[in-house]
Formats: C-alpha cells, structure tokens, sequence
C-alpha cells in the first residue's frame, strides 16, 4: 500500500488506471454502508446520528482543513477553480456549460432557493475564496455580506478582490466556528453556507447555533455533499483521500439534515444530481492541467515563505490532480444518482 501511495503522490498512475480504481472503490464502500436491509440501515443511520449528538465540538480537526484546503495560496487554487474561484459544484443542466457558466448558474440558483433580494443581511459561512460573498455582493449592492471562515489567507484574498472590484458591502471574519458567536443584536435575514458543513460533527449543537444567529422571518440555505441514503464518517484508516483530504471530515445521507430541527424547521429540500459535481471536476481536471506552470509557482512560492520541503509543490500539486480525477468518478457514479449535493432551507421556529 505505501508504494500505491507514492505512486499516486508522484502522479504515476494513469487516468485510465486510477479512474478504474476508484470506481471499484466506490463499490465498495457501498456495500460497506449497506447493512443488507432498510430495517438494519435506518437502525444503523440511527445509531450514528446519536453518536453525532454527543460529540464534544461542532467541528474537528480544525487545523488539518485549513492544511489541506484552506489556507493554500489562492493563486494556486484559482489555477484549478473557475473564474469565480467556486470550490464546490457547478450546475450543468445540458452538460455543454463551460465552468464560468456552470459557476454563476449555481450561484443563480442559490439566490433562487434561498429567496435572496436586495437590502438583507447576510451571513456567508465558511465563505472559502469568496465566489458566493463576492457574487451577492456585486449582484444586491444594498445588502451587507459577512463572510465566515477560519481561514486569515481566505479573508486576505476576498477583501483584497473586493477592493479591486469596488464593492464596499464586504467583510469578511476569520473565527473558529466552535467558539464564535456574534454579538447580541447582531442577526441576519440569511444565513446561506456552501461546501462548507462536510467538515462538521455535532450538527445538533450546530444548527441550535445557527439559530441563534437568525431573525424570527430569516432563512438559512445549505448545500452539503452527501449519500443518497447512508451517513458515514472519513476515517484516515480509510486509506489515502481521507488522509489527504477529508480528514475528521462527513459524508452525510441526503436526509440527515431533517434529524437536526430542534430550533430550525425544513422549509424544502433538493437533490441535485453527482453529474454536476462530476463535470466540475473534469472541468478542474482541465484547468489544473492547463495552467501546471502558475501553479506549481505558487506552490513553489508559498513553500518558501513558510520553510517547507522542496517536494511540496510537486506532491501538493500531484495529490490535488488525484483528488479532482478521484472525485469526478466518485459522483458520476451509477448516473449521478449514489452521492451528489443536498441543498436545504430551514426557517426558525417559533
């Protein structure tokens, strides 16, 4: 196993070779959430969202996502992402899109769902590299946005692209979600977080939060990965993504948002399909090989200021590469119908 895994870190392995791979891989973690039965998988499903409730954090492992995604040059990343720098699904409804369209029409789609209009305030979180705090902003320039990460670099690159763009609407705070709240007589009309929730444990203690943070008539929009029908945790005994890339990180099952309604109530819910995701990152795929020579720069770039391995830019820039070949097979599966986005709108109770 530790030669596969130098072969993938050297970037070896041939598309062809690591497509079939994952493939098989994906099988067979499906037959490792089925229990065999309905009965047997909702008492499992059960068990494990019990479990969720009694963990001590709304997220763990914290600082490994940031080492792992988010605090990577952005130079880096937007050589690899579209140029609304979304690090999550577009929206292919032909599957002719270019990844420009596929960006802004799943960015449209979230103003739809999330019933957006100008004048709100609105709370972004886990903003990433701010394609959806940039894109309101532009888009309701009588709204305020407030973007939420855990990420100083994130923040850097969203009010430096807000500036240049002139948009004065934006702030962005660099928090751990664990332990921030926001003061008292701060609320918002809407709370909308994209891509962000997979890195989440307790989502009971997480919604009870995020409700506390909403006016009585305000909305809050989700869109999280997730399993059709099975929940399960990434384990880094699970192999080299999870390692790499998921870990202390969830896979939720498309309904296990609606066992957490202790103070939020589903308003609708949508499935979309893992078609969508599965063109994003062919399109990635695309870019990140396009554009090799600024991104290994920027890796090179960002090794050296802060003292690392001369071979990180290269393995940083092989394991992404997997990673985005890996994904796409992952959720072109079986149609796009096994794993895809779950999106959710939840309202308050009263």
């Amino acid at each position: 196993m530790a030669l596969a895994y130098k072969l993938l870190d050297e970037g070896l392995v041939p598309d062809f070779i690591l497509r079939r791979i994952v493939r098989v891989l994906s099988r067979q973690r499906l037959r490792e959430i089925d229990r065999g039965s309905m009965e047997a998988n909702q008492e499992s499903k059960m068990k494990w969202i019990e479990e969720l409730r009694g963990r001590e954090v709304i997220a763990e492992a914290v600082d490994k996502a940031n080492e792992q995604h988010y605090e990577l040059p952005a130079s880096f990343m937007l050589a690899m992402l579209g140029p609304h720098g979304k690090y999550s699904s577009g929206l292919y409804p032909t599957g002719k899109e270019t990844l420009d369209e596929a960006e802004v029409l799943m960015l449209e789609s979230y103003c739809e769902k999330a019933q957006l209009k100008d004048g709100l305030r609105v709370l972004d979180l886990g903003c990433g590299w701010g394609s959806l705090s940039l894109f309101l902003a532009q888009k309701y320039p009588n709204s305020h946005i407030t973007g939420l990460s855990n990420s100083r670099s994130q923040r850097e690159y969203i009010l430096n692209t807000a500036r240049e763009r002139g948009l004065e609407n934006v702030e962005v705070i660099t928090a751990d979600l664990n332990y921030h709240e926001f003061p008292s007589n701060i609320k918002f009309d809407r709370i909308i977080s994209i891509g962000a929730l997979e890195h989440m444990k307790n989502y009971d203690a997480l919604m009870t939060k995020i409700s506390t943070w909403l006016h009585d008539e305000a909305l809050l929009f989700i869109d999280i990965f997730c399993h059709q029908k099975m929940p399960y945790h990434f384990e880094d005994s699970d192999g080299w993504m999870s390692q790499h890339f998921f870990t202390g990180g969830t896979m939720p099952s498309y309904d296990m948002m609606l066992y957490f309604q202790s103070n939020l109530t589903l308003v609708r819910s949508w499935f979309v399909s893992g078609n969508h995701y599965a063109l994003t990152f062919e399109d990635w795929i695309k870019r990140q090989d396009a554009n090799k020579k600024d991104a290994l720069e920027a890796l090179e770039k960002d090794a050296l200021s802060k003292d690392r391995d001369s071979d990180y830019a290269r393995l940083t820039f092989n394991r992404f590469r997997v990673f985005n070949v890996a994904c796409a097979e992952f959720f072109a599966l079986n149609g796009g119908d096994e794993w895809g986005s779950g999106h959710y709108l939840f309202k308050p109770k009263h």
